[in-house]
This record gives structure tokens, sequence and C-alpha cells, in this order.
């Protein structure tokens, strides 16, 4: 029977779900990065998270889809799916790209950037797990503008440095574009963040 009242769709309990996978991702790389072995084995298991998290993104849209009324704003819900999923897209490309390059050893710049990464993937996680009552989400957010930040100058530091006449020609470019995507990631952490914090202020 039809009725006017919408199902309990738990759009709080599928964005956990999405953070954790998201978190879980940026581990990976970063694990992937510092120790630099089994790199196709590595690259495999997280391109297999980077597909659960499209998996749980497409049931996000599709509750959206059919439910009248939902516990946030509708473009929000939407750009919240939307941006973590990708974080785990532009995470999942850096180690495909690692391994599609053949690059032979990491770099103590990509070992920095990964651990920040890995620490706007933690801050994600634990931002969305206090999403549902909209309290103690400023800290988290504020960080990862933080983290965002610091990225942004060591990565344009690191590619600065790849010009300094020392390295491989094939090296440059394959750490330039490397180093680039690592930025990348963490724009698309604050572009999370930036969500997080238009829902926040719409609460109040």
């Amino acid at each position: 029977m039809f009725s006017l009242f919408p199902r309990d769709e738990n759009f709080f309990e599928l964005f956990r779900r999405q953070a954790v996978l998201v978190r879980q991702g940026c581990d990976q790389l970063d694990e992937m990065v510092q120790k630099f072995d089994r790199i196709e084995e590595r690259a495999k298991a997280l391109k297999d998270v980077e597909h659960q998290g499209d998996l749980v993104a497409h049931e996000l849209f599709e509750r959206l889809n059919r439910t009248f009324i939902t516990p946030l704003d509708r473009e929000d819900i939407h750009g919240l799916a939307s941006g973590l999923d990708d974080v785990l897209d532009a995470v999942e490309a850096i180690a495909s790209r690692i391994l599609l390059f053949k690059v032979k050893h990491t770099t103590p710049q990509a070992v920095k950037l990964t651990r920040i990464v890995a620490e706007c993937g933690v801050q994600i996680e634990q931002a969305v797990g206090c999403l549902k009552d909209f309290k103690g989400l400023m800290p988290f957010t504020i960080e990862i503008n933080r983290l965002e930040n610091e990225a942004d100058g060591l990565s344009r530091q690191a590619v600065a440095d790849l010009f300094d006449g020392t390295h491989d020609f094939l090296d440059v470019i394959r750490w330039k574009e490397i180093y680039g995507r690592l930025e990348n990631a963490t724009d698309q952490c604050e572009d999370v963040a930036n969500v997080i914090e238009s829902i926040v202020l719409k609460s109040r």
C-alpha cells in the first residue's frame, strides 16, 4: 500500500560505511608507499576497497532517489556521498599509477604526503561518525583544512626538487604526476570537509 510517510532510510549508516572505506583506502596507500613491497598485490587490494566504496555510493544515490523526506538537504547528501567517493577514487588512482609507471622505489616526500592523506582519512571517518548529532564536527574539518595546506606546501617543494638536475628524466615524469595526485587527494578530502561544514552551518 502506498504511504505518505517515508520509509526509514539510514543515510548516516551508509555514510559511516563509506567513511570507513575511505579511511581504509588511505591507510592502504600509506602502507604501500612506506613499505614499497608487493605493489601489484597492494594495488589490487586498494582497487577492491574502491569498488566497495562505489557500491555504497550507488546505494546512497538510490536511497536518495526513492526517499521523499531526508535527514539532510538532498544536495548535501549527494555532495557528501560524491565527495567521499572522489577521495577513494583519487587514492586508488595513485596506487594504480605507481604500479603502471613501474616505480622502483619510494621517496621521503611521497612518504610524508601519503601520511597526510592517511591522517585526512582518519579525520573524515571521525567526522562522519559524529554527523548524525552535529556535535564536535568542526575540529575535524579544521584539521583537514590544515592538513591540506601542509600537503600543498610539501607537494610544491617536492615537484621543485625534481628539477634540480639530479633526477632521471623518467623519474621526474613519474613523480611529478604522483605528487600532483597526492596533493589532489588532499584537495578531495578538503572538499568533503567543506560539505560537512555546510551541513553544520545549516543545522544551527
